[in-house]
């Protein structure tokens, strides 16, 4: 019997939605087609390009398992070297002609058996397959703050800088505290007049280095690739504690807080440790690794800022306490909407769409799925992260998971498949139940919390995720033949 022949889909040309193509591609189907909205691959690393920016996974760790970069500079890589990666990826793969740039997508509708997309320019195209590979973090987060807009020196999102605005001798403010604000704390510091650090919430920080490999290590790595599947061994077995530690009570978290709060005692200024303690668990909210940040601190032209921000005006930022901080050039370093699960006009069989499905939280089907959108799969979707492991090595199991699906319809098992609700209902129980031995209920509010309190994360560890998308439960889904 000859095999059905799809027309599928790919919404966004990140990590994922490349990953997706290259699996499609090694099971001999062609027929498929990638939408991306910007100019080029990459995803969050051509969008983000600040000073400092670097990947918080150690860089044998975020590469696809099958296709390891032997020249790693960095323990952990910088932005400019993944999107290299990236790029290079697309072009090996043949993938290029596959994508379609500068193209997105406005809405996708599920009638008549297909899935009916059309983009914001208005091209209209239809797919039996739809896959999501458009991010957990892509849409940017701006504060709500009093005068914002009435700032008359440069301001930008730290995912959309500036490289015109010259940094030299500037006095420079920076809102957030989170892992982007951290990293570029160091390099901004090394050129700025005055820096300012505005933060509502402290931070953990764990102080792993950013260690430099030498030429010689590098050249040894390339000569003896074996060396690197060490390494990338050496911090699988790593970063598998942080992934146990946040979902188990246990000697690993107890190890990773006794870390952290030993590093901030290394603060002697007692005045600054205090403002730099945070009033939760280590690892409630992302843990945030640097060993030059605490150091940074310390240099006399750097301030960390902890009074509220009342307004902005023209000259600066003016705290709760009435005092302005004059500024040339301010950074949001604010963040994403970890919530925004891409475009808000999927619109399932029903005529509902995933914005009105997930008015009360964000939920899906063992992270891949949800009822009422057939032959509707998502990369990096509700529940996704798992701890501060790889969104790679998560984005690899799903991916294998949906080929699954695919050679499934291609052999005439179904011309649509679902989850059921039941099936989805147990498991978000079953989640919600489990959540409550993580550490991210401790008491903190963080951007993984929903707003039903429910956080997006995988409550369970790194080998559970695994064993359970090893292979579709089809007794838990809806088929239909026709």
């Amino acid at each position: 019997m000859s095999q059905r022949n799809p027309e599928i889909c790919i919404i966004g040309a990140g990590m994922s939605g490349l990953l997706m193509g290259i699996r499609l591609k090694q099971a001999g189907i062609e027929n498929f087609r990638i939408y991306e909205k910007g100019a080029t691959v990459g995803g969050t690393w051509r969008e983000n390009r600040y000073p400092g920016l670097c990947c918080d996974v150690p860089s044998f760790l975020y590469s696809y398992s099958f296709e390891p970069n032997l020249d790693w500079s960095h323990r952990f890589a910088p932005g400019r070297e993944i999107w290299d990666y990236f790029e290079g990826i697309a072009k090996k793969y043949d993938l290029l002609p596959h994508i379609a740039f500068n193209k997105e997508i406005a809405s996708a509708r599920y009638e008549g058996r297909q899935w009916h997309i059309e983009t914001k320019d208005g091209d209209k195209t239809v797919a039996d397959i739809l896959i999501s590979a458009w991010g957990a973090l892509h849409r940017k987060h701006y504060p709500e703050i009093e005068g914002l807009d009435s700032f008359e020196g440069a301001a930008f999102h730290s995912a959309d800088w500036n490289h015109d605005v010259k940094l030299e001798g500037k006095r420079i403010g920076v809102i957030g505290t989170g892992s982007t604000a951290v990293q570029m704390m160091a390099p901004l510091s090394k050129v700025a007049r005055k820096l300012h650090m505005f933060q509502r919430t402290a931070q953990w920080i764990m102080p792993i280095g950013n260690k430099e490999y030498t030429p010689r290590e590098r050249s040894q790595k390339r000569r003896f690739p074996v060396l690197a599947k060490l390494t990338r061994l050496y911090f699988e077995q790593l970063f598998e504690i942080f992934s146990t530690a946040v979902v188990q009570d246990g000697w690993r978290r107890r190890r990773v807080s006794k870390q952290c709060r030993e590093y901030l005692a290394r603060v002697k200024d007692p005045e600054l440790r205090r403002k730099l303690t945070p009033d939760s668990d280590p690892m409630c909210k992302r843990l945030v690794i640097s060993n030059d940040f605490y150091p940074t601190l310390r240099k006399e032209h750097v301030e960390l800022v902890t009074e509220g921000i009342d307004h902005i005006e023209a000259k600066g930022i003016v705290t709760v306490d009435g005092t302005l901080r004059e500024l040339d050039v301010l950074v949001l370093a604010t963040g994403f909407d970890a919530h925004a699960f891409g475009v808000e006009e999927v619109v399932g069989k029903d005529g509902v769409s995933l914005k009105q499905a997930w008015d009360g939280g964000t939920r899906a089907y063992r992270s891949v799925a949800f009822p009422g959108f057939p032959n509707f799969f998502m990369l990096i979707g509700p529940n996704s992260p798992v701890g501060n492991i790889s969104l790679i090595d998560i984005s690899e199991t799903q991916t294998k998971y949906v080929m699954n699906c695919i050679r499934m319809f291609q052999e005439g098992k179904f011309a649509a498949i679902e989850p059921n609700a039941e099936a989805t209902r147990k498991f978000h129980e079953s989640l919600v139940g489990a959540m409550v031995n993580t550490v991210w209920v401790t008491g903190c509010n963080s951007w993984y919390l929903g707003p039903d309190g429910v956080p997006i994360t995988w409550p369970w560890t790194a080998k559970r995720f695994r064993k359970d998308l090893r292979k579709p439960n089809l007794a838990e889904f809806d088929l239909s033949s026709a």
